[in-house]
């Protein structure tokens, strides 16, 4: 019995392996203070803005994830899992600005949906989401 225990994890479980599989969201947040829908010097990153993505893997589990942007407005959503259960399709949307001026997410704006049929390793850039002031500065007039 010893033997063939030792025969078993010798030569049978190195071939029996689960692949990994590495994805990853990333996304930028950023406020449009002329509220004039283009970027412009006025206009700045959110640092701290919260950004949930929900995904949905290949064997049907639901999955949640928050993110918060850092200093350059950047937030981003990395996971390793069994290849078998990797990502299927996404959503991505704009949770709350934390800035003291702009807080309104701009035009309604409540997502972007995505399927993610990537490889391991791949990154995969949601188009930035836009907070805009309550109201717009003087100077934007």
């Amino acid at each position: 019995m010893a033997n063939l225990c030792i025969f078993i994890v010798l030569f049978i479980l190195p071939f029996i392996t689960v692949k990994a599989w590495t994805g990853e969201i990333h996304g930028r947040v950023v406020c449009d203070v002329c509220a004039d829908g283009s970027v412009g010097p006025e206009d700045h990153v959110l640092e701290g803005a919260e950004v949930a993505v929900l995904c949905i893997t290949k064997s049907g589990e639901v999955l949640n994830y928050q993110a918060f942007t850092n200093s350059r407005g950047i937030y981003t959503v990395a996971e390793t899992m069994p290849e078998s259960e990797k990502w299927d399709a996404c959503l991505a949307r704009p949770i709350s600005s934390f800035h003291e001026h702009c807080t309104h997410i701009g035009d309604g704006f409540s997502g972007v949906k995505f399927s993610y049929n990537h490889v391991s390793g791949y990154s995969h850039a949601v188009r930035p989401f836009v907070y805009r002031p309550v109201s717009t500065p003087i100077y934007c007039g």
